[in-house]
């Protein structure tokens, strides 16, 4: 049996394939290549180009490779372009994903594993946020991501048929081994703008808001390993696969750091002290979030492994220098 991996050429995306295939998993990457690269998707994995919003393509696909889970990650993902284009987000984000949850339904793929968010609970009053936190988004993203966690929930009660919604946090950093990391020039991840910085691929950087109710006045978020939110899928997966019910689960470590500590930490790792300009607030950024992941590891059995933001960071660096060379 294969699982559908759809997105699977991007940053998130191509890390979990490496995973699915360290595993021994059949992985088929689904993705139209509009931010992912066709170089990103790991030997031994079957590509197919196009829309996971197309239910032919997708029908076809599922009887080809013989699928009976997917991964959706195929998504737009910047918060301030959300609010400038809320259409686009619920095109993207919303209605192709019940279009491919009907599919799957339709085609008797029974498993289905949701790349969510944290920007579901907006502007939280308790941390570190537990996944009982009241759901109030601030951002069409964030809302876009909400619905179709409902859509699941409902679907989930209508059929034969499990979830697990899995809600990041500030992914960062790249593969230990150098396969895969970030590779989208204009990202807007924290630390892959610092590290562009700090390598003069940028001439400098911003830091959006000073003012926020937190220690140092700028938002503070909890980053991530790319690798272990990867692996976080498998564990959902054989979660679902072990016959577990339906279930939302937050991906982070429980402690944050803010926006200048984590330059601070690009400068010193790199030991290039990049400029930085302050610039205002922007639409739809909540002041500080920070995870609650006990969910995670008691009942999917996440153990993340990369828990150091000095790790990440020079991941991050490494990465860089490695695509530099690419081109």
């Amino acid at each position: 049996m294969a699982v559908l991996v759809t997105g699977g050429a991007g940053y998130i995306g191509s890390h979990t394939v490496l995973e699915l295939l360290d595993a021994g998993e059949k992985p088929v990457v689904l993705d139209d290549l509009s931010t992912g690269f066709k170089w990103a998707v790991p030997e031994g994995a079957p590509l197919v180009v196009g829309d996971d919003g197309d239910e032919d393509l997708v029908t076809e696909t599922i009887a080809r490779y013989d699928v009976d889970a997917i991964i959706h990650f195929a998504a737009k993902i910047v918060v301030p372009e959300s609010v400038a284009d809320p259409l686009g987000y619920y095109l993207n984000n919303t209605a192709k994903a019940r279009t491919l949850i009907a599919t799957a339904v339709g085609c008797d793929v029974k498993r289905f594993i949701f790349s969510s968010t944290a920007a579901v609970y907006g502007d939280p009053d308790h941390l570190p946020v537990t996944e009982d936190e009241p759901l109030n988004p601030v951002s069409p993203y964030g809302r876009s991501k909400l619905m179709v966690e409902w859509m699941l929930e409902d679907t989930a009660r209508a059929h034969d048929f499990a979830y697990v919604a899995l809600r990041y946090f500030n992914v960062a950093g790249a593969d230990p081994q150098g396969r895969s990391g970030q590779s989208t020039p204009n990202a807007t991840h924290l630390i892959k703008v610092a590290a562009q910085a700090a390598l003069g691929k940028r001439p400098k950087m911003q830091v959006f808001g000073t003012d926020y109710p937190t220690p140092d006045g700028t938002c503070v978020r909890d980053y991530i390993q790319v690798t272990d939110l990867a692996r976080a899928h498998i564990d959902a997966l054989n979660y679902l696969r072990d016959g577990g019910g339906s279930l939302v689960a937050n991906c982070g470590y429980a402690r944050g750091f803010s926006v200048l500590e984590a330059i601070e930490a690009v400068k010193r790792i790199s030991g290039v002290d990049f400029p930085v300009e302050y610039a205002p607030r922007r639409p739809g950024d909540p002041a500080a979030i920070v995870a609650s992941n006990e969910r995670a590891r008691n009942i999917l059995g996440w153990k993340p492994e990369h828990d150091d933001l000095d790790e990440i960071v020079r991941q991050a660096l490494d990465w860089e220098k490695k695509l530099a060379e690419r081109t």
